[in-house]
């Protein structure tokens, strides 16, 4: 029996779980560049919620000469155990707006809690306090050429 290489899992839907930084470090990478209109963002208060369905380049692919183009995925990023939410630089009550989501930051509290940061392209952010960290990202969709057939690149 051989162990599994990391190109075995190419073309397989992701569904990975966070539950310390390190983790969520891995989820951050994954997530860089996804874009999602405002109106995906969800808080369930009472359930300690917070859900977002994202458009995500996928990372994971890597550069692959003479393959397909670079290929985005419908995915859902959940947050458990949120106990409070805000946001600055955005205004929800812009309907049509489309947000960039570029990275997931941990700031650690007290006994296991504290922030996961979603930092937004254009200065934009949305804190989350959590009791701990549990985040999961799942493909939801098949993987679809990116509508601008180019992988994102950022300035160094």
């Amino acid at each position: 029996m051989a162990d599994a290489r990391f190109e075995d899992g190419g073309e397989s839907p992701l569904r990975l779980k966070a539950l310390d930084a390190d983790d969520l470090n891995v989820i951050s990478t994954l997530v860089q560049d996804a874009v999602f209109p405002i109106t995906e963002m969800t808080w369930d208060r009472a359930r300690r919620r917070f859900a977002l369905l994202i458009n995500r380049f996928r990372w994971e692919e890597g550069p692959r000469i003479g393959a397909h183009p670079p290929e985005r995925v419908q995915a859902l990023l959940v947050v458990e155990d949120v106990l409070s939410v805000a946001s600055q630089g955005i205004d929800r009550d812009e309907s049509d707006t489309v947000l960039s989501l570029l990275a997931l930051n941990w700031s650690a509290g007290e006994d296991g809690t504290g922030r996961i940061t979603l930092m937004l392209a254009g200065d934009g952010a949305v804190a989350l306090d959590v009791e701990c960290i549990d985040v999961t990202l799942r493909d939801v969709t098949r993987p679809y050429i990116a509508p601008s057939r180019q992988t994102p690149s950022h300035p160094e």
